[in-house]
């Protein structure tokens, strides 16, 4: 492109690609409120473990997202999994969200942006904000590998419930 008779090249970044099926699941450890924190790697080889990013609290969609998790709460913990949800919104956000959606699982506060950006699920840009969590859902299994990972870099499209459950039943049968 010229921009004032000159050549202006963009520079190219490095932006991890999200992790996906066969990889192992980084263990990781964040705030589920100011001071609480949960160690979520603890969780791997004790049962399935359903990892859900989204990119902000009190949104729509994450709402909608959330609320179907909590409305569907007894599958889940029939099959035993251990769901959690992360994005960057500070704990105090987070905690709330989960307060007034009454869900019976942790959100937990990436507010550093370490953890996303493990996952490889960090937007470079959205909505003009750099580091944002994108959609994503993955589950891992017993030893620690992931067995299902889906991201979307639209945050307007839904998490695959059905593909979720069947990933965790298929971990719960193999186990």
């Amino acid at each position: 492109m010229q921009i004032g008779g000159s050549v202006a090249f963009r520079e190219t970044l490095e932006i991890p690609m999200p992790l996906t099926v066969g990889d192992t699941a980084p263990s990781f450890t964040l705030p589920e409120a100011p001071g609480q924190m949960v160690d979520v790697g603890a969780c791997y080889g004790t049962g399935p473990v359903v990892v859900l990013f989204y990119p902000f609290a009190f949104s729509g969609v994450c709402t909608e997202e959330f609320c179907r998790f909590r409305d569907d709460w007894a599958t889940w913990s029939e099959l035993g999994a251990k769901v959690f949800g992360i994005s960057v919104d500070s704990a105090f956000a987070s905690a709330k969200f989960r307060e007034l959606e009454n869900l019976p699982f942790p959100l937990l506060s990436d507010f550093n942006k370490t953890v996303g950006e493990s996952w490889g699920v960090l937007h470079d840009d959205a909505f003009g904000q750099k580091g944002v969590t994108m959609r994503a859902a993955f589950v891992v299994g017993l030893d620690g590998v992931i067995t299902y990972a889906w991201s979307h870099e639209d945050g307007s499209n839904q998490v695959d419930f059905e593909a979720i459950r069947a990933a965790v039943e298929s971990g719960v049968a193999t186990s």
